[in-house]
């Protein structure tokens, strides 16, 4: 018995094999619908259908205005290592903005941390899709006012590698625990991360101690669902 396959589904299936074979990598932002539509040499509508199924695959996600993007296809990130390594790890290519690095007193964190000193180096960054510009992530790090960390306040917003600093300063992640959440992101977060009020993102706080129970790094992650996922294995 002969399959009828429609136009849409041809489309979708095609598309489909160039994001899994690596051919449209992870970030990769896709033409727009005109544009193929001439491709494909078919009607916007049918376009519309090939997209709607792709991104029901869980291949693409499609943002109002913005255009539709790979997805990082399921695949696991190893947080504990970083999202820079964790996405490295897995092929994709990101680039580091580092905001500000700056000296702060921060009573409730020093207290839900129990811990006597309220000095924190905070450390803001972003992280942006190399092949999109698309930023991911939002982070913003706080650690120990150590000498050595105190003096990156003088050094400015230049990139830097926390775990390169925190590894100099003699702090050793041995453990921690981590909560994550969904929210809408305020004002001042849609500005940097070039989003609109009230965007839903994902939120994730990460606190980190030595092998002695010390204070390492307390780290609040706003990542953007449609390309971070939540899995939760169980038996």
């Amino acid at each position: 018995m002969t399959e009828i396959r429609l136009k849409h589904q041809t489309i979708s299936e095609a598309l489909a094999k160039e994001i899994r074979d690596g051919i449209r990598p992870p970030g990769e932002r896709l033409p727009g619908e005109h544009a193929l539509a001439r491709e494909f040499g078919v009607s916007r509508t049918t376009m519309r259908a090939a997209l709607a199924e792709l991104s029901d695959a869980g291949l693409i996600a499609t943002r109002t205005g913005k255009g539709s993007f790979v997805l990082f296809d399921g695949r696991r990130l190893n947080n504990p290592l970083g999202w820079a390594r964790a996405l490295a790890d897995q092929g994709v290519e990101t680039v580091v903005r580092t905001l500000f690095v700056r000296e702060v007193h921060d009573e409730d964190l020093a207290r839900s941390l129990g811990i006597e000193t309220t000095r924190f180096i905070l450390v803001e960054r972003t992280r942006e899709l190399a092949a999109s510009g698309t930023i991911v992530s939002y982070e913003r790090s706080r650690l120990p006012s150590l000498p050595v960390i105190r003096g990156l306040t003088n050094r400015g917003p230049a990139e830097l590698s926390l775990t390169a600093i925190m590894r100099d300063a003699g702090l050793e992640p041995h453990h921690g625990e981590q909560r994550l959440r969904g929210r809408r992101i305020d004002a001042e977060e849609a500005r940097v991360l070039r989003r609109e009020p009230g965007d839903w993102f994902l939120e994730t706080s990460r606190t980190s101690r030595a092998a002695d129970e010390s204070f390492v790094e307390h780290v609040v992650s706003l990542l953007d669902p449609e390309h971070f996922q939540l899995s939760v294995e169980f038996s």
